[in-house]
């Protein structure tokens, strides 16, 4: 055992027989015993397979007890998880499969259509006998290699701006350092229960909560595909304590019927992320008198940054709070100096849990971890109190559903349709996911084009959240001064 890097083989001799996991749609329920020894198994059925410290692993499935199986058996050997994206085309993800050469790809039976079509020969169904064979065999035990802190212990995949997805490497320092830093700032205990329907292959979905609860001995309840009606009755059911959920899901939540006539007694806080929260899911809640807040992080930093009270967030809607204990940060002008009170810049980020670097991206690398502190590209300000508000992103970027979206991407896309001539592509406002992506399409003259096409042609290359929900046929697209597409001017007219 390395005792710095494998906390959960501590936890277990610390709470072996509490229940650690609950997978809603199976029913199946894990203690941390369990938990660990599915790691073990699997750690030396990786190891008799040949897989060595250093070598990537990927899985492609749902929200599934194979994400932790696969994580937490990694760790033992010095592996490298790869959680990857379902909702990528397969093109997406050949590319990122190219980047990271994973020596086996586990999937979910529901997936095996577009795991078969990626190129990677070495697969096994997390559904299968043989899985099942792997998290509780007899393989011989294994001599683990030594695994330090600073050690890569997953890659999760982030798009980028110019459409190539950037490998995020997390150290075990980084995971670590975050579930420590968000055990400590947002004062999680053993008691706590969250319930997990963000997608466990993004860092809020196995970050944010999911480990910093399983480190102090709490309960994780593994959700699947967000309903409104299953999660309210899971919340009550599981005396879930504190839930991160993302404005979309909170939009389907507090429309439900049922909401307003449900108490949720153990729920000391509903939290939302990924995109601003709508001020409606705010006074949603405030009517229930319900607690209820907005945080801040990204893939490269924990996730996890600042600290609210619940109280305080009612009367400062938007704010994220002040910076969590083991993390600084800064607001930074266009000139570096730091920003004054109320005064808008960057935020610059710095802590144990930033990511060591991008895979196969040295100049990406450089470039945002300058100077030891992350650039994160995003605008914020705080105010008289020391309280942080997120105010949007230097560039481009949309978040729709909680999913990134990067219009570059898609407008690159669209453009090699014939019938095109000029496209770009924002986010607009949307009460339901945030933001929805939109296009703003010229057509050539004497060509023609309707929105279903254009999707159809989207879909061959995207993954359908990318694919623009509005499609405006326009007979030009604002400039600026010096002739470059005016995104802003755009979005003035349309909101």
């Amino acid at each position: 055992m390395n005792w710095e890097t494998d906390w959960l083989e501590a936890r277990s001799r610390l709470s072996p027989d509490r229940e650690a996991v609950v997978e809603a749609r199976s029913g199946r329920r894990f203690t941390f015993r369990e938990l660990n020894d599915r790691a073990w198994h699997l750690a030396s059925a990786l190891h008799h397979d040949g897989i060595d410290k250093g070598d990537r692993v990927a899985l492609l499935a749902p929200n599934d007890i194979s994400y932790l199986d696969l994580l937490f058996a990694c760790g033992k050997i010095g592996a490298i998880f790869v959680p990857l994206n379902w909702r990528l085309s397969a093109a997406e993800l050949n590319d990122i499969l190219r980047d990271c050469e994973p020596s086996i790809l586990f999937y979910h039976q529901s997936l095996k259509p577009l795991a078969d079509q990626t190129f990677i020969k070495n697969k096994l169904d997390v559904c299968s006998a043989e899985y099942d064979d792997s998290v509780s065999g007899s393989l011989p035990q294994i001599t683990p290699p030594n695994v330090a802190m600073q050690d890569p212990w997953a890659i999760i995949y982030t798009g980028g701006t110019t459409g190539k997805p950037k490998g995020v490497v997390l150290s075990h320092r980084s995971i670590d350092g975050n579930a420590i830093n968000t055990i400590v700032s947002w004062n999680l205990t053993s008691d706590d229960v969250t319930l997990t329907y963000l997608p466990m292959f993004h860092t809020g979905g196995l970050n944010a909560l999911t480990l910093p609860i399983l480190k102090i001995g709490g309960k994780v309840i593994i959700g699947g595909q967000f309903d409104a009606d299953e999660a309210i009755r899971l919340l009550n059911e599981e005396k879930c304590t504190i839930s991160l959920m993302v404005p979309t899901m909170y939009h389907m939540l507090i429309h439900h019927p049922d909401f307003e006539k449900t108490e949720f007694p153990s729920v000391k806080t509903f939290l939302s992320g990924g995109a601003s929260c709508p001020h409606a899911i705010y006074e949603a809640f405030e009517r229930r008198g319900i607690a209820f807040k907005e945080g801040y992080g990204l893939t490269e930093a924990g996730p996890n940054n600042f600290f609210i009270d619940p109280v305080k967030a009612k009367e400062k809607h938007g704010s994220v709070g002040k910076p969590m204990m083991y993390n600084m940060v800064r607001v930074v002008d266009e000139d570096g100096h730091d920003a004054a009170v109320n005064e808008t810049g960057e935020l610059w980020i710095q802590g144990y849990h930033l990511f060591d670097h991008y895979w196969n991206n040295a100049e990406a690398t450089k470039e945002a971890l300058a100077n030891n502190w992350l650039h994160t590209g995003d605008l914020a300000k705080y105010d008289e109190d020391g309280d942080y508000y997120i105010l949007g992103r230097k560039k481009d970027m949309i978040i729709t559903g909680g999913e990134n979206v990067y219009p570059l991407e898609v407008e690159n896309v669209i453009s090699e349709h014939p019938a095109v001539s000029e496209v770009a592509v924002v986010g607009l406002p949307d009460d339901k996911w945030g933001e929805r992506v939109a296009a703003f399409i010229v057509v050539k003259e004497g060509q023609s084009l309707t929105e279903e096409e254009l999707r159809e042609h989207c879909l061959k290359s995207l993954g359908k959240y990318k694919v623009p929900r509005t499609v405006f046929f326009v007979n030009e697209i604002p400039k600026t001064d010096v002739g470059k597409i005016d995104k802003r001017k755009i979005v003035e007219q349309y909101v």
